[in-house]
């Protein structure tokens, strides 16, 4: 998992800022004089606030960060305020709890938002925060906001590009039909479910069961998808209170080397979790160990409970993607590699209008916008590539598409590459052969048979790049039609 690829190492510095980011948060809070409590909350609303803001432009990343005390107060002092109320407590939690997953339909800044807010509400709860505490609580917020914002945008921005959000464009998207209302009503039942079963095991600690649904829920957008994430929430869980049981609980919250270790958790939260859910639970749940040692509580019975409570959510998103409004796996891996496929046709467009001599057109940002669109695609087919899926067929074409899919981004890649260098000419064959990619995309994403179109034979290593490039694309296309057209659930038969 450390080994995978980081170009440019975008993993390794924003890993290597939120340590930083979060330190400074904590150091602010400890230096005014607040409670542990208190320093615990601003660490983690500065872990969120660095997780979870994405928008794309800088600006937008300013507006996101600055709102989230709008989302983040006003829960903070209900939960507070509901402490000692559990009815209302729980039915404000659930509330909480569709609200935050609704507000995913106004993009990036939406997710966050509700995660922050969501996330506010589950400190208190770990926390066991009273309502004579909000004073302190907020200011450990507010200090841990403008820590993040000195890090991330003063003293060390760090580009990245944002990936797409969850829900496909492809989908309906008018009242039940929209993916992101159907999300807000599955993850309210399936916290419901959790918290109802998560109380039964605990009194104090059923919050584990709500948050392990809600988690699930994050950056999915099928029943495939989120069963799949389940599966991986326990599995690094798991492995994190084996973990917890031979790091944390020998400690016996010990500050310096608690406070060093959680340094290494959070760099692993950050470097895993783009690739690996799995490992990124691993070290969260490694991470709590750490803080209910700080918070002189740990002991191998509660790492035990931790385990109950996680599988009791587990089921209940389960159960709520399977049974309530389920957006199925085909649905969403159709629309994903279409708008990837629509990807492929603009950067050809842009790369021929390049060729011929236009100064304006540019193929870079969609070659750009294809990989990003490639790893979202590979999220919605992981349910079909799983090791344990049973369904041979629909594995194998799953795993054909995603190769061919990369060839394209390749081709792609490697024509933008020509297509910028001044030098490179145009001529008759390569409109003809951008034509060809243009009409087979269009093919594809309408879902007819293309016209058969006589194609030249495959040019020789002497041929221009942007040729060779170009036939790499119609053959890959070509090849997609297989897999995109027929039945999935017959076996694959390769011409």
């Amino acid at each position: 998992m450390f080994v995978a690829p980081d170009p440019g190492r975008l993993r390794l510095r924003n890993s290597s800022r939120a340590v930083v980011g979060i330190a400074l948060a904590v150091a602010a809070a400890e230096c005014a004089g607040l409670s542990l409590t208190a320093s615990i909350t601003g660490g983690l609303a500065a872990l969120l606030a660095l997780f979870t803001v994405l928008d794309p432009t800088v600006r937008d990343q300013r507006i996101t960060t600055a709102l989230l005390p709008a989302a983040g107060f006003p829960v903070l002092a209900l939960a507070t305020t509901l402490h000692g109320v559990p009815l209302a407590r729980d039915l404000s939690f659930l509330a909480v709890v569709f609200a935050g997953v609704y507000a995913r339909r106004w993009g990036p800044r939406g997710h966050a938002l509700g995660v922050f807010g969501f996330m506010m509400f589950f400190t208190t709860q770990f926390l066991h925060a009273v309502p004579g505490q909000l004073p302190e609580l907020y200011a450990a917020v507010g200090l841990a906001l403008l820590a993040c914002a000195a890090v991330r945008f003063v003293l060390w921005p760090v580009e990245r590009r944002t990936p797409p959000a969850a829900a496909p464009p492809g989908l309906p998207g008018a009242g039940l039909s929209r993916p992101t209302t159907r999300q807000a009503f599955q993850a309210t039942l399936a916290c419901g479910f959790a918290l109802a079963l998560g109380q039964a095991l605990s009194e104090d600690r059923w919050y584990w069961a709500v948050g392990t649904a809600w988690w699930i829920f994050v950056n999915t957008a099928s029943r495939g998808e989120t069963l799949v994430r389940g599966f991986r929430r326990v599995l690094g869980t798991v492995f994190g209170i084996a973990a917890g049981l031979l790091v944390a609980v020998p400690l016996h919250g010990a500050p310096a080397p608690t406070a060093a270790l959680v340094a290494v958790c959070v760099f692993g939260i950050f470097y895993t979790a783009a690739p690996s859910y799995s490992w990124m639970t691993f070290f969260v749940t490694v991470m709590a160990g750490l803080l209910y040692g700080l918070l002189g509580v740990l002991h191998p019975g509660l790492l035990l409970l931790r385990f109950q409570e996680t599988a009791v959510g587990a089921v209940g998103a389960a159960l709520a993607v399977v049974l309530v409004l389920p957006v199925t796996t085909h649905a969403t891996n159709h629309a994903w590699i279409q708008r990837a496929l629509r990807c492929v046709h603009a950067a050809t467009g842009e790369a021929a209008a390049r060729l011929a001599g236009s100064a304006t057109a540019d193929p870079a940002p969609h070659a750009a916008e294809l990989e990003l669109l490639l790893a979202r695609v590979r999220l919605a087919l992981a349910p079909l590539v799983h090791p344990l899926s049973p369904f041979r067929a629909r594995k194998a074409r799953a795993r054909q598409v995603v190769a061919l899919l990369d060839a394209c981004a390749r081709e792609v890649r490697g024509l933008a590459a020509v297509a910028a260098d001044p030098a490179a000419s145009h001529d008759a064959r390569l409109a003809a052969a951008c034509w060809r990619v243009e009409a087979a995309v269009e093919a594809l994403t309408a879902g007819e048979r293309a016209l058969e179109r006589p194609t030249a034979d495959r040019p020789a290593a002497t041929e221009p790049a942007a040729l060779l490039h170009l036939h790499g694309l119609e053959r890959a296309l070509a090849e997609l039609a297989a897999p995109l057209r027929s039945d999935p659930r017959s076996p694959l038969v390769r011409a």
